[in-house]
């Protein structure tokens, strides 16, 4: 696989696997887990689905010593064998002729070589994360698969983000969901171009699945009941409605996203998001109740609806922890992020795009839901004070919702700007940022900076000029 380091490590680190006096793993940039004995589990049979497919599992994953049957269409069969360390015995748990098909893209991903998009995410105890990330590492290295992205494990569960031909992405996913700890996960697809969405896989160890300043490895995540309700797509926009409509004058839209997510895209009645890194929100953390910035600052915490959304809904999943600490009781997050909202409902009650964390960067509600027609309200558009859709430079209006990186290395903000701006700022964010040491070209409309390393070395300034 093109960039992808390959090791061998002496078997006697990993115990349990089948293997002859090697075991190989893809490197990238992770540390090697030595647990001289591994805690046996004899296998168990559930049952689990993936949309209209069907299959056993076994807990805990398999391990990569696998036989794969591939045809060229998504039928796929796949055989796995593990030995047990305390017995001895051959455990297998096999799944032939299993139908995987994409009900919300079966036009457009009817090809086995078609790129998709995957996310899921899954708040569950892992006793050993470092010996499941080689686990996972070794799979894909042993079916090589074509898989890019990020897949972070730990402790609290697993948090993944990846891209790949639609054969090769629901390979990995039938493999994931035959581990009973994830036989259930909540799966989210979206298209891709004919190409990746990320650059290279990282599939590691992480303390944080996702980063908030102190961490989350003190959260409660692993209690369903301290994290918020969720709502269904259809609920959550009759409670919206509700809430627009004044029927329901004891709640708050709370959009737990960065404010630059927000400035393409976001429910009616939902406030700007005051920080620009999830890292660094407070929402409901103040003492005092005269912080303009935070609508949780003054509401009563025992009767207010406090109604969150987010991307694919595990940053609600951990705030709504934080909050249900600090003492708020009502919370409902909308399941599955606005992703899912999109592909459900379409765009009622939604503005503009979506941001999306990769190459993409912004996805109109057609891509979830094709037949949803483009939101025609234009009320939020014609506001002044409203910082969406606006040239980050001269608050012009713009059609195009989609991010850029200041050209200056050492800024890298995300921002929107009319090709103007682009022009006469030679692709920066302020005029400061063009007197940089370290400017970047200016991109055409579409095109992404490569990553950093590319310039670091470079003298990227024009000689000529004095």
């Amino acid at each position: 696989m093109k960039g992808i380091g390959v090791i061998e490590a002496p078997s006697n680190l990993y115990p349990n696997y089948a293997r002859n006096s090697t075991t190989t793993f893809i490197t990238n940039s992770y540390s090697y887990y030595n647990k001289s004995s591994s805690a046996s589990a004899s296998a168990s049979s559930c049952s689990c689905s993936y949309m209209n497919l069907s299959f056993p599992t076994t807990t805990p994953p398999p391990p990569p010593t696998t036989t794969r049957r591939r045809s060229s269409s998504t039928t796929i069969g796949i055989t796995f064998l593990r030995t047990n360390n305390n017995n001895n015995t051959l455990c297998s748990s096999s799944s032939s002729s299993s139908s995987l098909a994409l009900t919300s893209f079966q036009d457009s991903s009817s090809s086995s070589s078609s790129f998709i998009v995957v996310n899921f995410y899954r708040f569950v105890f892992i006793d050993n994360p470092h010996h499941l990330v080689s686990t996972h590492l070794s799979f894909l290295q042993d079916e090589g698969l074509d898989i890019h992205g990020r897949i972070y494990l730990n402790e609290q569960g697993i948090n993944a983000q990846y891209s790949a031909p639609s054969a090769d992405a629901l390979t990995y996913l039938h493999w994931i969901k035959q581990d009973c700890r994830f036989s259930d996960v909540f799966i989210q697809i979206s298209p891709a171009k004919n190409e990746h969405s990320f650059p290279r896989l990282k599939l590691r160890y992480k303390p944080s699945l996702v980063q908030l300043e102190g961490g989350i490895s003190h959260l409660p995540l692993l209690d369903p009941s301290m994290r918020a309700i969720p709502l269904a797509p259809s609920e959550w926009r009759n409670r919206l409605q509700a809430t627009n409509n004044f029927e329901n004058q004891k709640a708050i839209v709370l959009d737990v996203r960065n404010g630059y997510e927000w400035d393409i895209g976001h429910f009616h009645g939902a406030q700007r998001p005051d920080v620009d890194c999830f890292r660094s929100t407070s929402f409901g953390l103040s003492d005092s109740e005269l912080t303009s910035s935070d609508p949780l600052a003054s509401v009563d915490k025992g009767k207010t609806d406090i109604l969150m959304y987010c991307t694919g809904g595990i940053r609600c999943d951990i705030y709504s922890s934080i909050l249900r600490q600090r003492g708020f009781q009502n919370l409902f997050t909308l399941k599955g992020g606005v992703s899912h909202y999109l592909q459900k409902e379409g765009p009622v009650e939604w503005i503009g795009n979506l941001f999306v964390f990769d190459s993409r960067l912004s996805l109109p509600p057609s891509s979830y839901n094709p037949q949803a027609m483009t939101n025609g309200d234009k009320s939020q558009l014609g506001s002044e004070d409203s910082t969406f859709a606006r040239c980050y430079i001269c608050q012009s209006r713009l059609s195009e919702l989609r991010h850029r990186n200041c050209a200056n290395l050492d800024c890298n903000r995300l921002f929107l700007c009319c090709s103007k701006c682009v022009m006469e700022v030679r692709g920066c964010c302020c005029l400061d940022c063009t007197c940089a040491p370290r400017l970047r070209p200016i991109l055409p409309r579409h095109q992404r900076y490569e990553k950093w390393h590319t310039y670091r070395d470079a003298d990227m300034q024009n000689k000529s000029v004095v």
